[in-house]
């Protein structure tokens, strides 16, 4: 299921946050066997000793697998870096379909309220699409299964199964005064990670990369193919809320843009010698201006994308300060389908910055929640052309662009899915069919979504109403389209109107220009020195 909510410009901090702790995954290695040293000896003789008095004495049965898996491994991982984690079977599992880019299940995305699991949206396509599941439909019972109390993600595991197989569904819905029935066929549900490329505006392209998975290069490839990249004039690379993923697939994307043997990344650590990862080939994509777009979700590969285009002069970087997550994860599955993530190595930029935000005077809680703006004023590096660039806090943006918090009010209205409780509410009597592309909110929908907002004991004033109307408009317009058309349809009439992406139209010719001098560096490297006879 997918991880964002139901309006999708709005993402929910801990949500961002939990993305980025799937940080990103580098090659494997071979585990190395620890140092028979007495140090190592000693503590775990020392372990040994009190977790045997704990199972001996302690008030309750001990169970062995939770107080090591759960409680010892965690807490040994805590006192190394933010991103060393454990995965027990479920974790390792949703980790594995999130870099295969597929799961088996009926494809929709949910959410919780009330302790309720909501339709948000079935997925394009998707057995739940083509079984007439709707956003707003509340999810009663799944099979023989009631869902009250149960989480989002135990009503995720339930929707999921084999390919083939049936599931019964049963929701309340608004409008009908019995549950509505469906029966299921769960199918392979694609997590594509590049939202489908197009034009903002003419010659001026948008595409979003939402995850870097095993199927990412290929998606952008894919892509601006089917724009024809030959008549891209300009465009707009989103890494924004972009949690990461895998190495080989950001190096891949970033070589797309590139000319052979740029540098994209290096790493090293204690145990991992340096590697350098290079462009193979020049890349299809390196005649067109290029402006990313990052936040402070953008992390791992997302961060190696910017830093190395960022590096190379070869994009202009807009937006606010990445994430600033720059540890390599190996994966070394262990026994009985878990498996450890450790930090083995750190990722430096084509100049040579560490891309990894300190950690080492906070605490893990302030590390994710709290980051402001930070840079190590002694990792100074200068771009191709010259422009300086500082380590140690992420990726910081050519040009600064903050997109407003939100209020109080939007918080209320987002956290209650009083948008999509209204939109299945609004369509109960009305067709979706007669939602058009240019539809907008009028006046009397402003008034029916107030009055639905009293009914649901959704606090606002009318003070406040009004100093969010725009926003209002904006995801009621979102909402609308979403259960109009769908998901993809909307987010693409959605995302025309977004400031940040107008503001990087605005910002092309800057983009063009770090181009234009870049490609003059190249070939004063490649032109030898003409003396006078």
């Amino acid at each position: 299921m997918a991880r964002k909510s139901s309006s999708f410009l709005l993402v929910p901090t801990v949500i961002g946050l939990c993305a980025v702790l799937a940080g990103m995954f580098g090659p494997g290695v071979n585990a190395v066997a620890a140092a028979g040293n007495e140090d190592v000896n000693s503590a775990t003789r020392a372990f040994s000793k009190v977790f045997g008095l704990v199972e001996e004495n302690f008030a309750d049965k001990v169970d062995p697998d939770r107080a090591i898996y759960q409680g010892a491994i965690p807490g040994m991982l805590r006192t190394l870096d933010p991103h060393s984690n454990f995965y027990d079977p479920r974790a390792f599992k949703a980790m594995r379909e999130d870099q295969r880019g597929r799961y088996y299940g009926v494809g929709m995305q949910v959410g919780q309220r009330l302790n309720r699991t909501i339709v948000i949206a079935p997925f394009p396509g998707s057995p739940a699409y083509k079984a007439g599941l709707r956003p707003g439909d509340v999810i009663m019972m799944v099979n023989d299964k009631s869902t009250e109390g149960l989480t989002v993600a135990e009503v995720a595991d339930l929707l999921k199964g084999e390919r083939g197989t049936k599931v019964q569904v049963q929701v309340a819905r608004d409008g009908s005064e019995t549950p509505v029935h469906f029966e299921i066929i769960r199918d392979e549900i694609p997590r594509e990670s590049v939202k489908e490329a197009f034009w903002v505006k003419p010659g001026i392209a948008h595409l979003n990369i939402t995850q870097f998975n095993e199927n990412t290069s290929r998606e952008v490839d894919s892509n601006l193919r089917r724009l024809g990249e030959a008549n891209i004039k300009g465009l707009v690379l989103d890494l924004r809320d972009n949690p990461g993923g895998l190495l080989n697939e950001g190096v891949a994307v970033a070589e797309h843009f590139l000319q052979k043997n740029q540098s994209i990344v290096s790493h090293h650590g204690r145990s991992s010698p340096v590697r350098t990862y290079a462009a193979r080939t020049s890349g299809a994509g390196r005649e067109y201006p290029i402006v990313v777009l990052i936040n402070g979700y953008s992390a791992s590969a997302a961060e190696i994308v910017s830093g190395a285009l960022q590096d190379h002069d070869r994009a202009w970087i807009l937006g606010e300060n990445s994430f600033g997550k720059g540890l390599v994860q190996t994966v070394l599955p262990l026994a009985e389908n878990t498996a450890l993530a450790l930090t083995t190595a750190r990722y430096y930029t084509p100049s040579g910055r560490l891309i990894q935000r300190d950690y080492s005077s906070r605490s893990f809680f302030d590390y994710y929640y709290h980051k402001g703006e930070t840079k190590n004023l002694q990792d100074v590096k200068m771009t191709d052309s010259g422009r300086t660039v500082y380590g140690g806090g992420g990726i910081t943006p050519d040009e600064k662009f903050v997109t407003p918090k939100g209020t109080p009010f939007q918080s209320n209205v987002v956290r209650s899915y009083a948008l999509v409780n209204f939109v299945a509410h609004y369509f109960s009597t009305r067709d979706r069919k007669a939602i058009k592309p240019e539809w907008t909110p009028d006046a009397g929908l402003l008034v029916e979504f107030r009055q639905f907002l009293t009914k649901e004991n959704v606090p606002y004033t009318e003070v406040e109403f009004n100093d969010n109307l725009d926003w209002v408009k904006r995801q009621l317009t979102s909402e609308i389209f979403i259960s109009a058309l769908n998901i993809e349809e909307a987010r693409k009439i959605v995302l025309q109107s977004d400031p940040l992406i107008l503001k990087a139209v605005d910002s092309m010719p800057k983009a063009k220009a770090l181009l234009d001098t870049a490609k003059k560096m190249i070939v004063q490297r490649l032109t030898p020195d003409v003396q006078n006879q």
